[in-house]
């Protein structure tokens, strides 16, 4: 396999690299209890998933 001639230079290393991040997740707001939360998902706190409970909520400390 061919090997390149010259070496890349960091500019050009770091412009190849530029897209290579983790974005953070889009949270939304559960509508019942108001905490952060995955869209499309029940809420972890209070066990709801448009306006339908889903098991036993968890108590509050």
């Amino acid at each position: 396999m061919p090997n390149p001639k010259r070496r890349h230079s960091s500019r050009r290393t770091a412009n190849r690299r530029s897209h290579d991040f983790l974005t953070a997740n889009g949270l939304s707001e559960c509508p019942n209890c108001h905490e952060k939360k995955l869209p499309h998902r029940a809420c972890p706190k209070c066990k709801t998933y448009r306006s339908r409970s889903y098991g036993e909520a968890e108590e509050s400390k």
